[in-house]
């Protein structure tokens, strides 16, 4: 009697772990295809959508990837598996980098580069606003507008000139504000070389553009 209950009680740990084992490779199999089932889903959300939230979908998409991954582990035969997790992974790198060229901002205009050069990023916008420039800083905005200038003078277009003429009279008139608040001597008078040396660089090159855009008008 004896030896039959313990036969019987060894059956029945021998079933509860088989039970164990098949619960356990059914959850890791459920985690894989959620993983995959979320690529998919992702897909289908508009990018308006995916936009607003999406470093709590790339975030999601990391931690289902990370469950799937581990669940390999527990499935006996996980060929198949893998093979599906690779798929998706495939799959949602070349939609994360097509989002990426979807939400990546527009690039500035011509115009709005030309400024970028002369100023810096985004310092002068549509609003002209030189507020930002200062008795400490005004020498070094004229320098890197003068030196971007001389760099860049025989690849302007007439319009670029025009541009660049435009956006000096404006510092000029930002001078007048910024003497009263303190302007050294010192910087004064090395704005004003580099005022001298803008004014026939400005002349001479942009009558040479003007000149050549007439050749190319007239081919």
């Amino acid at each position: 009697m004896k030896n039959i209950q313990m036969v019987l009680g060894i059956a029945l740990i021998a079933l509860s772990f088989t039970s164990c084992k098949d619960e356990k490779q059914e959850q890791a199999q459920k985690k894989v295809d959620a993983y995959v089932a979320y690529v998919d889903s992702v897909k289908n959300v508009s990018a308006e959508n995916l936009k607003a939230d999406w470093k709590a979908v790339d975030a999601e998409y990391d931690r289902r990837s990370q469950e799937a991954q581990a669940a390999l582990a527990d499935l006996k035969d996980n060929s198949a598996a893998t093979e599906k997790i690779n798929a998706s992974k495939v799959k949602y790198e070349e939609f994360k980098n097509e989002m990426t060229t979807v939400f990546a901002p527009p690039a500035p205009s011509p115009k709005q580069q030309l400024r970028n050069a002369l100023f810096g990023e985004g310092k002068i916008g549509d609003d002209m606003n030189f507020d930002w420039v200062n008795a400490k800083n005004i020498h070094s905005v004229y320098q890197q507008f003068v030196h971007t200038v001389e760099d860049n003078k025989d690849k302007y277009s007439r319009e670029d000139w025009d541009e660049v003429k435009l956006m000096y009279e404006a510092l000029d008139s930002r001078k007048n504000t910024v003497e009263k608040e303190g302007l050294t001597s010192e910087d004064n008078r090395k704005i004003a070389g580099l005022k001298i040396k803008f004014a026939p660089m400005y002349t001479v090159n942009r009558m040479g553009a003007k000149s050549e855009e007439n050749k190319e008008a007239k081919k």
